[in-house]
């Protein structure tokens, strides 16, 4: 069995030694090389060229964004996974927006870890959830209820595709529907959900649990006068 290669970079010996162990006790990974500093990681990356790279957000010498920077520019094919104390909704956009396959608090249990990694060895880029606010912090997360109850059964299919990391094509595929009408409706969602990116709705779909609420059963000879509509 081909097992999955793997960088660790964290300034803290006790959170590579942590995560080395974790990995190494699953038959499906093998660390290829732990790192102290962002320099040291983005050497290790360019020799072994690992198939996932778990990176602490921030270093002192070489921020993990800035590894991702030069991982892309290289054309390498490693998928960067942040680890942080704790990752904003701000940080989350960007560092997907960027290319990131993923990210996690190091507070996150070890089968999570685990999970998601095997699931960013596949291919897919899994949808974050941000850092619980400090106690009386208050946003407008309880006041989406009722909007989700405004989306269609379309559009909840589509934002649960959306929350598995499904890029715009591939949902696309599953729902036999072109794209650009993919496009259309996440723009509706967007709308009706007052935000502005779908890692924020990938974000929202987990946190309301909102992945269980519309199973999707497509039919795939039969598309919606909806869709029919949005494409024309």
């Amino acid at each position: 069995m081909r097992r999955t290669t793997v960088v660790i970079a964290d300034r803290q010996p006790i959170v590579r030694e942590g995560i080395t162990s974790i990995l190494t006790a699953q038959p499906d990974f093998a660390i290829v090389a732990a790192c102290r500093d962002g320099t040291s990681c983005i050497e290790a990356i360019r020799r072994f060229v690992p198939d996932i790279a778990v990176l602490e957000l921030s270093m002192p010498d070489l921020s993990g964004p800035d590894i991702l920077a030069m991982v892309k520019g290289d054309h390498l094919a490693t998928r960067v996974v942040f680890f942080a104390a704790s990752i904003a909704e701000q940080e989350l956009g960007a560092v997907m927006a960027e290319g990131a396959y993923g990210a996690l608090t190091k507070d996150a249990e070890p089968e999570v870890l685990v999970r998601m990694l095997r699931q960013v060895a596949q291919g897919h880029a899994v949808s974050p959830v941000p850092s619980p606010e400090p106690e009386g912090y208050q946003d407008e997360a309880p006041n989406r209820e009722k909007p989700l109850r405004l989306l269609t059964d379309r559009e909840r299919q589509i934002m649960t595709l959306v929350s598995e990391g499904l890029s715009n094509k591939e949902i696309g595929r599953r729902l036999n529907v072109a794209d650009g009408t993919i496009k259309v409706h996440l723009h509706h969602i967007f709308q009706k959900l007052e935000i502005a990116n779908r890692t924020v709705l990938a974000a929202l779909a987990i946190s309301q649990h909102e992945a269980r609420i519309a199973p999707v059963e497509i039919d795939p000879s039969n598309t919606s006068l909806e869709d029919e509509a949005d494409v024309k």
